[in-house]
């Protein structure tokens, strides 16, 4: 995604969206400033399979390091869903994720893993996964229960 992405209304029944859309910005800083990261896969059974993990959100890609189920789900099919911690600002990217093996950006990136969570991942080729992104949901609501329905409506955005 190295150009802004064009944002538009999720397809929901007519009259329940305002014309409102979140901007781009909104998204990206949620997933670049976001602690943790719900991954979802499909096991070779067709269950699914979900984890949290520590990522980091840079040049319009996602990467992260996941154990050897999440690899082997992604082995048979690169199809992806990662989804914020948060439901109340709640951002939802889906795409295709695949070993990063380039070794110059795969130690980029790791540092960047290391000085957001300080940690020591060791950088090398195909250790990180790359996800780039097909499409990005985004929402806010209020999270009190009152009035989160309406600001969803003003605020969900493709």
């Amino acid at each position: 995604m190295t150009s802004t992405p064009r944002a538009e209304r999720p397809h929901m029944p007519a009259g329940y969206l305002s014309p409102k859309l979140l901007p781009w910005t909104w998204a990206e800083s949620r997933l670049t400033e976001s602690r943790s990261y719900w991954v979802a896969t499909v096991t070779a059974e067709g269950e699914p399979h979900s984890r949290p993990v520590w990522a980091i959100w840079h040049d319009g890609n996602l990467y992260f390091s996941n154990g050897s189920r999440t690899r082997r789900n992604l082995e048979r099919g690169s199809a992806i869903s990662i989804n914020l911690e948060s439901a109340d600002e709640c951002v939802i990217l889906e795409g295709t994720a695949s070993p990063l093996l380039d070794l110059p950006r795969a130690e980029h990136v790791a540092a960047l893993y290391n000085a957001k969570y300080s940690w020591n991942l060791e950088a090398k080729a195909g250790e990180l996964l790359e996800v780039k992104p097909r499409v990005v949901f985004g929402w806010i609501v209020d999270g009190s229960g009152r009035d989160g329905g309406a600001l969803f409506s003003q605020t969900a955005t493709r």
